[in-house]
C-alpha cells in the first residue's frame, strides 16, 4: 500500500463513518475504496466489516442520550447477534451472486417504507394501537431480518434498520437514529469476531480506515441530534435510494 492509497482510505474513512451516523450506507464508500486499492472483492467485503465498526461505536457515543431504555436494549441483543453470525456464515460459506441482485431491492423497499412511513403506519396501525406483544414481535423480527443482512453485505444496513424501526416504534426519528447505531456497532462487533476469525481481513486496509470512521462517526452522530426530523428523513430516503440504484446497476452491470 503506497502514500495515495493509504489517503484514498482515510478519506473513505471519515466519510463513511459520518454518512452511517446520519442515513447509514457508508460501506458503499469503503468498499469501492479498498477495491480501488487493489482487493479482491470478498477480501473487501470482510476488511470493509471490520474496519466500519470503531465508527458506530464512535455513532453510539455520540447518541447516547436518546438511546431507548436498558430493558428494551437487553431483549434486542440476543437477536442481534444470531442473526449477525447467520449472515456472515452464509457469506463465508455461499457465493454472493444471487444476493448481489436481492440486495438492491432490499435497499430500494426499505427506504420506500420510510418515505412512505405515515400511510403504511395508517394501513398497517400506528406502534401505539399494536398489542405489546404483536409489537415486540414485530421488533425483534425487524432486528433479526437487519442483522442477517448486516452480518452477509451491510452496506445500507443502517438505511433498512431506521426503515423498519421507524415503522413499529412510537418514538422520534433521532432515537430510532440512535437505536440503529447501537444495533449496527453489535453487528460490527459480531462481524469482527466471525471474520477476524475466519474471513481473509486484510489488516492494513483496516489500519487505515478504522480510526477514520471513528472520528466521522461521532460527529455525524451529533450532526443528527441537530437536524430537523423531516430534514432527516429527507436525507435518509434520498442517500437510500441513491445506493439502491448504485447496487442494482452494479448487480446488472
Amino acid at each position: 500500500m503506497d502514500v495515495s492509497d493509504a489517503a484514498l482510505l482515510l478519506a473513505a474513512g471519515l466519510a463513511a463513518g459520518t454518512v452511517n451516523a446520519v442515513a447509514g450506507g457508508g460501506s458503499l464508500i469503503t468498499f469501492p475504496a479498498m477495491i480501488a486499492v487493489g482487493l479482491p472483492p470478498v477480501p473487501a467485503n470482510v476488511s470493509n466489516s471490520v474496519a466500519v465498526f470503531p465508527g458506530y461505536v464512535a455513532s453510539v457515543a455520540g447518541s447516547r442520550q436518546d438511546l431507548p431504555p436498558r430493558r428494551m436494549l437487553a431483549t434486542l441483543v440476543p437477536t442481534t447477534i444470531v442473526g449477525t453470525i447467520v449472515g456472515a456464515l452464509l457469506l463465508l460459506a455461499t457465493p454472493a451472486r444471487a444476493f448481489e441482485l436481492v440486495v438492491p431491492f432490499l435497499v430500494l423497499g426499505a427506504t420506500a417504507v420510510l418515505a412512505f412511513q405515515d400511510p403504511l403506519r395508517r394501513l398497517v396501525g400506528h406502534p401505539r394501537d399494536l398489542a405489546p406483544r404483536r409489537r415486540t414481535v414485530t421488533v425483534q423480527a425487524m432486528v433479526a431480518v437487519g442483522a442477517v443482512y448486516g452480518g452477509y453485505f451491510g452496506a445500507a444496513l443502517g438505511v433498512m434498520l431506521v426503515a423498519g424501526l421507524a415503522l413499529v416504534l412510537d418514538a422520534t426519528l433521532a432515537r430510532v437514529s440512535a437505536l440503529k447505531n447501537l444495533l449496527s456497532a453489535l453487528v460490527g462487533l459480531t462481524t469482527l469476531v466471525v471474520f477476524s476469525l475466519f474471513g481473509p481481513v486484510n489488516w492494513a486496509a483496516v489500519a487505515v480506515v478504522a480510526p477514520a470512521t471513528l472520528v466521522g462517526g461521532y460527529a455525524g452522530a451529533r450532526l443528527v441530534r441537530r437536524l430537523p426530523p423531516v430534514v432527516l428523513k429527507v436525507l435518509i430516503v434520498v442517500f437510500g435510494t441513491s445506493i439502491g440504484l448504485y447496487l442494482l446497476w452494479r448487480a446488472l452491470g
